[in-house]
């Protein structure tokens, strides 16, 4: 069997990750599988298990990469403005998505996920930015996304 170039090894990663982060919105990380990947991609389960063995690997690999999809709806410039545009990315499917990203690791006992960079990115800048009141926002902003996103659960669920 030919050797595989490096181009097309990285080509075939590109592939496969631009599959997940699409999945990963759309189903979520529980729902995305190897075998949701392959159908999606028509690249086998080994042949994506050979460059991610385990399925935290996408993440892993994925999460500066949400955490900016994330944060580039966000306005730090006040408390008002951060909030005001948090709520409203909070009605956007991506970045609803990346929250509920978070919410779903966050019982996660891997190593590899300590830090969501979406939300300690969020944390970061809005105390940068905002001082102590910035990261009080973010903690009064995640519960209430958490109520929000719940909401929206259980209504899809009740129609």
């Amino acid at each position: 069997m030919a050797k595989r170039s490096k181009a097309h090894t990285e080509q075939t990663i590109n592939q496969i990750l631009d599959e997940v982060l699409s999945q990963l919105l759309t189903l979520g990380y529980g729902s995305m599988s190897y075998t949701t990947l392959s159908d999606a991609t028509g690249i086998s389960r080994t042949g994506i298990s050979h460059h991610f063995p385990r399925k935290v690997d996408f993440l892993t690999r994925l999460d500066p990469n949400i955490a900016r999809l994330f944060i580039d709806g966000l306005d730090f410039s006040s408390l008002t403005r951060l909030e005001s545009s948090w709520m409203a990315a909070l009605e956007q499917p991506t970045h609803a998505a990346v929250l509920r990203l978070f919410f779903s690791l966050c019982g996660y006992s891997g190593s590899e996920i300590t830090q969501f960079r979406a939300i300690s990115l969020a944390r970061e800048t809005a105390v940068s930015e905002l001082g102590a009141e910035g990261d009080r926002l973010i903690s009064d902003l995640l519960g209430r996304s958490a109520v929000a996103l719940l909401a929206q659960t259980n209504e899809a669920e009740a129609a």
